[in-house]
């Protein structure tokens, strides 16, 4: 069964310390789709403009990634523009246009109703709630934020979360929304308010997992140079769901295994500007990185003993 995101497909420009693009491919909808499809089939439900070129959609049909529920309508595609600080976790957006996305109103096709996985990205939660209701029972169903929609749609966010099975957002995030300064207490809080999980984003220092059953912190994987962490987070949520939907089912052992796998994919996206590095991945590269990754975090420390 494939994985269902909802997102954004547009066009980003982007200022690092490493140097700056114009109008390159971007949007939650495309990072998510690229790592989603190393594990499982992933169809994508997004809006883009007359100005979206062929070669772009081929980057995507050549991966088998199914976009029969992009529409494409007379005008622009969403575009953003940003300026990343010295230390890549802070930026600061420039521009934002929602041009052809700001009318969207999606249609689920009737297999896309039928999913059993659906990622919502970070769009408003009314948008959100709209295509969750089309979905007839998904087994999963998880959801991005942001801080514009915690301020501004704040209880239309707090009644999807009760819909939820799973919450991503970044630390700064989780801290608006539970009202808890330390981020133990902020992803233990959210979790009471619906998710069966909340995962924490928190760029270079990693992810923490919080559910029921406990918390559970992952790192970074070690990147010698990072050139743009544009899209880290949606491709940490696209390996993730993606790794999800390969297993065939959640619980507490899955999740974990999914941060692992969320942040192994996520690590490539930030080498390069844009999609370059994910559009050239395979899964040998993956393979590869997630035993590193293990080696990593493995102590291999005999029993402390006491003297």
């Amino acid at each position: 069964m494939s994985v269902v995101v909802v997102g954004t497909i547009g066009y980003d420009s982007v200022q690092t310390l490493r140097g700056e693009v114009s109008d390159a491919l971007g949007g939650s909808a495309a990072y998510f789709a690229l790592a989603a499809r190393f594990f499982s089939p992933v169809s994508v439900v997004a809006a883009v403009g007359s100005d979206f070129s062929s070669d772009d959609y081929r980057l995507f049909s050549e991966r088998a990634i199914d976009l029969r529920g992009v529409e494409r309508h007379e005008g622009k595609s969403f575009r953003w523009k940003a300026r990343y600080h010295d230390d890549m976790n802070r930026r600061e957006t420039l521009g934002l246009e929602l041009n052809v996305f700001a009318r969207f109103n999606p249609t689920l096709l009737p297999d896309q109703r039928r999913s059993d996985y659906l990622f919502l990205a970070n769009v408003s939660p009314e948008l959100q709630s709209r295509v969750l209701m089309q979905v007839a029972n998904p087994k999963v169903v998880g959801a991005d934020t942001m801080n514009h929609w915690i301020e501004n749609e704040r209880a239309g966010l707090l009644e999807l979360m009760k819909r939820l099975t799973i919450l991503m957002l970044n630390d700064d995030e989780a801290r608006m929304l539970s009202g808890e300064h330390n981020l133990v207490k902020a992803g233990r809080a959210l979790v009471k308010m619906g998710p069966e999980a909340v995962v924490v984003k928190r760029g270079e220092a990693g992810v923490l997992h919080f559910s029921q059953d406990g918390v559970f912190a992952a790192p970074a994987y070690p990147v010698e140079e990072v050139v743009d962490p544009t899209g880290a987070g949606d491709t940490f949520a696209g390996a993730f769901m993606g790794y999800i939907a390969r297993v065939g089912r959640v619980n507490e052992a899955v999740r974990r295994a999914a941060v692992v796998y969320g942040a192994v994919v996520a690590s490539f996206v930030v080498e390069s500007f844009s999609l370059g590095r994910m559009s050239a991945l395979s899964w040998e590269d993956i393979a590869q990185r997630h035993r590193a990754y293990n080696e990593l975090t493995d102590s291999q420390s005999p029993r402390w003993t006491s003297p």
